[in-house]
């Protein structure tokens, strides 16, 4: 072993630019999927803690399934219970603050709002109020609140000030009575008043959405059994441990992650195509070598050994490299994300986690992909006979006879383009990987008469005076090792041309629906869009009001509640069926509007929007139980349909009288209004603007604004994953870079001998150029084929996953792709023809 790693240091230290190109395609997959995989438990744990820091230290938590309030009475009968020692209920609400609601130099964009039965409270929570700073709530306190007193510092108030709250009954004016000790939790700042005043405030009466209990002993088996019977009492529709979670964030965290992951290991295979293609040579080029090892007696496990070993130390090089940098980009990327995740969803992110698993995962992975890549390589080299090793290499006959590989290759893209012409989902996703494997086997039967086309076409541009007949002869002298290089360059391509295709359909569908669901004159939008639990709403006087406005023609609200259904959380908006299409429309993927619509007005049924309907296979007709507060409550399924809001996390649209009924949850928390026909809007928007003044939380802008500014976050959106994933394409420039590396080393002596007979500093690189050009034409032309399909592949399962989408071409893409092949081309080529142009003739001549 000693032996085999001495070798493999020495050879790979002598080749130090190889070893660079080899390790850092490597590199590039570990980043990505280190990076990302670092990132999202950092996010999953900052939300959780913010969720769970009202929890406290108390022995359990109960909340509803559904997460929204329930009956008062409740508390009693967890009081019931033998083992309880004592028990309180809580009304909770996040409550998201406008900027600069306090004053411009307070941070603060959300608090807590806690009401709590003062005495009671204290009997499972620690509330004391620092000496000399007030005193703790009472029962009979109105319009009261005990703050902390960092809140109170960064607000610029005292005990005896009084600091404004909107609620759904409009702003409310808080008298401070008490100061309590910093907050050491994370989370919003706590703002505590009594129960009745929170019952009051946010329009629930006799309602709590939290219990909290503590046991009468420390014995593990009976505090178990005691949580046993609170279960057995209380029945399945409630939760025992922490707050409930917001599953919408969670559900986009994990879609970002699953795509990040998908294109780093797009970016370790064509690691694998580099770092295969490289050992290849290293075999062909090491063949006297190895022949000279096999005659002092090395054994064929000896030889394995020695290229597999070369293959551990740059895997195990580029993973370190890769994990290092990964970390850095990750915690660079919360960095820049946690000013925005704390301005919209009020997230305090920490430091990139990173767990065991993961470091054991990423290891296996960077380091399993170098070892599989140089396994056939090594098993080639280990099967030189002395005598065939020492023997003279003669010159290698290109291959014209079409292989087993290229049949096989043309049967799997004639399945791809068969499943693709069914249409099944399924059948087209299996086409996807069947398509790539299919280019990557028939490339090498294709090197020639690509080359020869495009050769022409290089010719006739710049590669006059043979250089270009003299590159495509290089090229198709060694057809596997330039099919492998543009296979390498064909995925990264591949990525370009599909997001292209991918993006390109979101924009047109996302930006239609949102014309269609977000049309009307005039919004009024809550701090946090599509977060609805934390927003805090109005009555429904405000949209009365502004259906008195001279010039208003229609009105709209919607409201929110939560539920879940086997397990899992869903988003329930009621909407007024008979007003909602008048300013808005949902986009049906099945069912009719007018009977969906109606349907609605007649008792519980719902239309599911996309990804609902996919995660827990509905179809229009099927009843679904959700959980409310009331218990288990049928709904029919009337259509399948969606809005641009609600459009990545599960939702159900329900009337609003059914979600009055069930839920008990009457705030608006969302407000369209159009103009009467002919009303002008200069007399109309002044009349508005008043009426929401009195409703900060709500903000007032034009439906046309809004689509504009959501346009341009489409397209700064865009702009980014173009940035990102031409990121991931370097693995090509260094398959282009590598491929040439190899090939003028290979033919040091045949430069020398152009070189001796006259060939020009110029014409040799322009030889190294041409050369350069045609390999990435080659994988250009795989790469536009391939990312077509992936394109429509991934198109196709967002509309399996409930995110319907239609194709559209992708000739940005295609452009982008065609631009970005050729210029990996030019710069492939600086160094290789550089290093060709400065040979000394003798050495070259000389060269072994």
């Amino acid at each position: 072993m000693n032996i085999q790693l001495t070798l493999a240091a020495r050879y790979l230290f002598g080749r130090k630019l190889r070893t660079v190109l080899t390790t850092l395609a490597v590199v590039f997959g570990v980043l990505v999927i280190f990076a990302m995989n670092t990132v999202l438990p950092a996010m999953v744990e900052a939300f959780q803690s913010n969720l769970l820091a009202a929890s406290g230290q108390v022995d359990v938590t109960i909340t509803h399934q559904s997460g929204e309030a329930f009956a008062a009475s409740t508390l009693n009968r967890v009081k019931a219970v033998e083992g309880v020692r004592a028990a309180a209920g809580s009304l909770s609400r996040t409550v998201n603050l406008p900027r600069g609601w306090f004053s411009r130099s307070a941070n603060i964009s959300a608090i807590s709002l806690v009401g709590l039965e003062p005495r009671s409270a204290q009997t499972v929570r620690n509330y004391s109020t620092l000496r000399g700073q007030g005193r703790f709530l009472r029962t009979s306190d109105t319009l009261a609140a005990v703050i902390t007193t960092s809140l109170a510092e960064q607000i610029g108030l005292t005990v005896g000030d009084e600091f404004n709250l909107p609620t759904p009954q409009g702003v409310v004016g808080l008298t401070i009575v008490g100061l309590r000790p910093a907050r050491t939790l994370p989370g919003n700042e706590e703002v505590l008043i009594t129960l009745f005043e929170a019952q009051k405030l946010l329009d629930l009466p006799k309602r709590i959405n939290t219990i909290e209990a503590n046991f009468d002993t420390t014995d593990p088996a009976r505090r178990e059994a005691i949580q046993t019977a609170l279960e057995a009492q209380l029945g399945p529709n409630y939760e025992f441990g922490g707050l409930g979670s917001g599953a919408e964030l969670l559900a986009s965290i994990r879609i970002g992650q699953a795509g990040f992951n998908l294109f780093g290991f797009l970016a370790l295979f064509m690691g694998g195509f580099i770092i295969f293609n490289t050992f290849r040579t290293v075999v062909a080029e090491r063949r006297r070598d190895i022949g000279m090892l096999r005659a002092l007696g090395a054994s064929r496990p000896t030889i394995l050994g020695l290229i597999l070993t070369e293959g551990l130390l740059q895997g195990g090089l580029g993973t370190a490299l890769g994990m290092a940098l990964g970390y850095l980009m990750a915690a660079g990327l919360l960095v820049m994300m946690t000013p925005i995740l704390e301005q919209f969803i009020h997230l305090q992110i920490g430091a990139p986690i990173v767990s065991p698993a993961l470091v054991a995962m990423t290891i296996t992975l960077g380091v399993g992909v170098t070892l599989l890549a140089g396994l056939l390589p090594a098993l080639d080299a280990s099967r030189v006979t002395p005598l065939e090793a020492l023997r003279p290499a003669t010159a290698e006959v290109v291959q014209r006879a079409i292989g087993v590989g290229a049949v096989l290759g043309a049967v799997l893209i004639v399945l791809a383009a068969i499943a693709l012409v069914l249409g099944n989902t399924g059948l087209v996703a299996a086409g996807g990987l069947s398509f790539l494997l299919g280019l990557v086997l028939v490339a090498p039967a294709l090197v020639k008469p690509i080359a020869t086309a495009f050769g022409a076409l290089v010719a006739l541009a710049f590669a006059r005076q043979g250089t270009g007949t003299l590159a495509q002869g290089n090229l198709t002298r060694q057809p596997s090792r330039a099919a492998v290089t543009a296979s390498a360059t064909m995925i990264g391509l591949a990525i370009i041309v599909a997001v292209g295709g991918l993006t390109t359909s979101l924009a047109g569908n996302f930006l239609g629906i949102l014309r269609k669901s977000l049309g009307s004159d005039y919004l009024l939008l809550p701090p946090s869009i599509g977060v609805w639990q934390s927003n805090v709403g109005a009555k429904q006087d405000l949209a009365d009001q502004l259906r008195q406005v001279r010039g208003v023609g229609a009105v709209s609200t919607m409201r929110y509640a939560g539920s879940t259904l086997n397990g899992q959380a869903v988003s329930l908006l009621g909407i007024d069926p008979a007003t909602y299409p008048q300013v808005a429309g949902l986009n049906f993927q099945a069912g009719d509007p007018d009977t969906a619509y109606a349907a609605l007005s007649e008792g519980r049924a719902l239309i599911a929007n996309g990804p609902f309907a996919a995660a827990v296979g509905l179809q229009v007709g099927d009843l679904v139980t959700l959980s409310t507060p009331q218990g288990q409550r049928p709904y029919r399924v009337v259509a399948i349909a969606g809005d641009y809001l609600n459009a990545k996390i599960m939702t159900a649209y329900l009337s609003q009288a059914s979600l009055r009924e069930d839920f008990r949850k009457t705030e608006d928390i969302f407000i369209q209004v159009n103009l009467a026909p002919g009303a002008d809007p200069a007399a109309v928007e002044p009349a508005l603007k008043k009426i929401a003044a009195r409703y900060p939380q709500f903000s007032l802008v034009s439906g046309r604004a809004y689509y504009e500014e959501n346009k341009r976050l489409f397209d700064a959106a865009f702009a980014v994953y173009y940035a990102l994933f031409f990121v991931l394409t370097m693995p090509s420039l260094i398959a282009i870079l590598n491929t040439l590396a190899i090939g003028v080393i290979e033919r040091t002596r045949e430069i020398g001998m152009l070189r001796a007979i006259g060939a020009a500093q110029k014409q040799v690189r322009r030889m190294i150029l041409a050369e350069a050009l045609l390999l990435a034409a080659t994988g250009t032309a795989f790469g536009l084929l391939a990312g077509l399909y992936l394109g429509y592949v991934m198109v196709s399962a967002l509309g399996s996953g409930g995110y319907p989408v239609t194709y559209s071409f992708p000739l940005a893409g295609l452009l982008a792709a065609i631009a970005v092949g050729l210029l990996f081309g030019v710069i492939a080529a600086i160094i290789p023809a550089r290093q060709a142009t400065r040979m000394e003739i003798v050495k070259a001549l000389r060269y072994e």
